[in-house]
């Protein structure tokens, strides 16, 4: 242990170093991105990488002029190798790993070896050309490291510390190349901790069940809404339905963008967000006016379909990170998701309990719905700006074909949200509540 800790704080100092003289000089790159290839043979691991030599101003790297100096440059590489190993973590099953061979060498920005695994590993391979001119800081630094591994089947994980100081700033994209298995791409941030390039299905489950939490618990329109739902309210039985018809109906629209069945356009995400701003000003309104508390199942399922969507945007960029697990992941998220609802459902209910005792039920209920409107209604505004500000689809042939194929998918949705509920209104009948006080008996005729 104390030597892994070692090697760690070894290896953050190094990120630092190569990265510290940006921030000294306040000077940010302005290309972030590195590229990376991870292949998976028998009993090797592969890393090869592309690092834009902006983010190395801390190597020693011989210059001629405002050129770097291809012919001096051999030493320099073979010093920068080491730190640029320490730079990035490969872990095996959580066993950082030690590179057992390395090269490397400069390449112009307008080399691109790095489209083809073949082909950026020959280019790496080649000498230098002695000739080639690369201007200060518009190359890159192209590395290949081998490690030694147990087994093809393990858990690769990989993490990078070039440029940490830069937090999100910094992109690592990876193209993974696992032994006998069909490639994936991912893009990982620079403020990530180790990423697991093949994650076993009981990581990603977990993983996607705390990100489905967080993200419900971070979503303020989100807990608006389903304050709103829950304000009329006395009695958790009331709410079975309505909480179900919203599960159901996110659940299908978070399923649907996952497998690329959600609207494409620039205008749909901010479309979505408009939606929910007014499915939070709707409900409130209702709330003031008086809902009829049997039939909120079918109006909230509705709004659920659009706050499903919501939930997709958040799930999109971590997808990648689910590896050969997508529908568990899936479903992970969504249980995190309900996870979320309950925690926050359990907080609201006693709250909502307590200040009934302070006001008149129904002067409550109107206070708090006009508060969630007023909220919703300037989110509501904000939005419709930005949409505006788009282009809508054209209604051709394909647009009304997946119209169609939502409306009928809609229909089946709705269709069975009914049954359930039904089902649900049979197995947990809402109680009548009477009136306080003496009941008057009708005088008998005479």
């Amino acid at each position: 242990m104390p030597r892994n800790r070692f090697r760690y704080t070894a290896s953050v100092f190094l990120a630092l170093v190569l990265s510290s003289s940006l921030a000294a000089a306040h000077d940010l790159p302005t290309n972030t991105i590195m590229n990376a290839f991870v292949k998976i043979e028998p009993h090797q691991a592969h890393l090869v990488v592309r690092i834009p030599l902006d983010l190395l101003r801390g190597l020693s790297l011989p210059l001629k002029g405002d050129h770097y100096d291809p012919a001096a440059s051999g030493p320099a590489t073979q010093q920068a190798l080491p730190i640029l190993a320490e730079g990035f973590m490969l872990l095996e099953n959580g066993v950082r790993l030690t590179p057992s061979e390395s090269s490397g060498r400069l390449s112009l920005p307008s080399n691109r070896s790095f489209q083809d695994y073949d082909a950026a590993v020959a280019f790496i391979a080649q000498p230098t050309d002695l000739s080639t001119t690369i201007s200060y800081n518009l190359g890159f630094f192209d590395a290949h490291f081998v490690y030694p591994i147990v087994s093809p089947k393990s858990v690769f994980k990989i993490r990078s510390l070039i440029g940490v100081d830069l937090g999100s700033m910094i992109k690592l994209t990876v193209r993974y190349m696992p032994l006998d298995e069909s490639g994936r791409a991912m893009m990982i941030p620079g403020d990530s901790g180790p990423v697991a390039l093949n994650p076993a299905w009981y990581h990603a489950a977990s993983g996607f069940v705390v990100l489905g939490i967080e993200h419900i618990l971070s979503g303020i329109d989100h807990l608006l809404f389903l304050f709103c739902l829950v304000i009329p309210f006395r009695r958790l039985r009331g709410l079975i339905s309505v909480i179900t018809a919203f599960t159901l109906a996110h659940s299908v629209t978070l399923f649907a963008s996952a497998f690329h069945l959600a609207p494409k356009g620039a205008w749909f995400p901010p479309f979505v967000e408009t939606a929910i701003a007014c499915s939070i000003v709707y409900m409130a309104l209702e709330n003031i006016v008086g809902a009829d508390l049997r039939r909120r199942w079918l109006i909230t399922g509705m709004f659920g379909l659009v706050h499903g969507f919501g939930f997709s945007y958040a799930l999109g960029q971590s997808l990648q990170f689910a590896g050969s697990h997508l529908l568990v992941s899936l479903f992970s998220f969504n249980i995190g998701i309900e996870i979320g609802q309950l925690c926050v459902l359990a907080m609201m209910l006693p709250a909502l309990a307590l200040f009934r005792r302070l006001v008149p039920e129904r002067m409550g209920v109107i206070i708090l719905s006009a508060i969630v409107a007023h909220t919703g209604w300037h989110w509501m505004m904000e939005r419709w700006q930005v949409l505006e500000q788009t282009e809508w689809p054209r209604l051709d042939a394909g647009a009304l074909v997946t119209l169609a194929r939502w409306t009928a998918a809609l229909l089946l949705a709705f269709g069975a949200a009914h049954l359930l509920a039904k089902w649900l209104g049979r197995r947990f009948p809402a109680r009548v509540e009477l009136p306080e006080g003496p009941i008057e008996q009708p005088e008998r005729a005479a």
